[in-house]
């Protein structure tokens, strides 16, 4: 030990400083983490090729900013598929670069990462409404019923607990709008569903072999289960310009 108690053998920078210390004299400077929705801030880098996981670092940065109102549906929905479909990293900067640092909560949770939170898994509406959106958690298995009323389920900004998640919805004589987030695989089953989906779809086609899927169970009777990536709009292509 030395004159102040500090051992010896602590290996020490030429400066004389210790690792991990400010060399002003201060204390210790954590290291910064860095964003992976912004890291092609140079023009070095805005040149080299992404892949799935830098694709998926920034569609799940538009979540978080959609979720948090910084989007409006129209530019969430055309941000994402500009996102799944980026060559290099400029490609995906734009995306982001009016968008604050990540606040380092992702829409996408694994069934660890979300704790002891118990999503609720039974919604029914008896000539009444059911309506799920922002991030809410979303269980393995979820199941709506709407009798005479009508049902709005809004997945787009939700926490998936499972790699595979299983949507069952029944409409008697009154319709159910299931929005899904573009980014996951969706299959759809039963009589009364339908896709209000464009050729723009192929994108689900391009997604890596791990992607999140949601399977959609429905029964219509007199009724209609409808499935989009967005809420639907009468006239006009829905598509904003990107920032730049």
């Amino acid at each position: 030990m030395d004159a102040v108690g500090q051992p010896e053998n602590v290996d020490r920078h030429e400066d004389g400083t210790a690792p991990g210390a400010d060399p002003a004299g201060g204390d210790a400077v954590p290291a910064k983490q860095e964003d992976p929705a912004q890291r092609w801030g140079g023009p070095a880098q805005s040149g080299v090729r992404v892949g799935d996981r830098d694709r998926d670092a920034v569609a799940n940065r538009l979540q978080e900013a959609f979720a948090e109102g910084r989007l409006n549906d129209d530019e969430f929905d055309q941000r994402m598929r500009a996102a799944l479909t980026a060559q290099v990293g400029a490609d995906l900067e734009v995306l982001t670069q009016d968008l604050p640092a990540t606040t380092g909560v992702t829409p996408r949770q694994t069934p660890q990462a979300a704790g002891s939170r118990k999503p609720g898994r039974l919604a029914i509406a008896y000539k009444g409404g059911i309506r799920r959106g922002g991030r809410w958690l979303v269980p393995e298995r979820f199941s709506a019923v709407v009798y005479k009323g009508s049902g709005h389920i809004d997945l787009r900004a939700a926490e998936l607990t499972a790699p595979v998640t299983t949507l069952v919805a029944v409409a008697y004589k009154s319709r159910i709008d299931v929005l899904v987030p573009l980014g996951v695989r969706v299959e759809l089953d039963g009589f009364g569903v339908s896709k209000a989906w464009s050729a723009e779809e192929e994108l689900e086609s391009r997604l890596p072999a791990d992607a999140p899927a949601v399977h959609i169970r429905g029964i219509g009777y007199k009724g209609t289960i409808e499935v989009s990536t967005k809420p639907q709009v009468s006239g006009g292509s829905g598509h904003l310009p990107l920032p730049g």
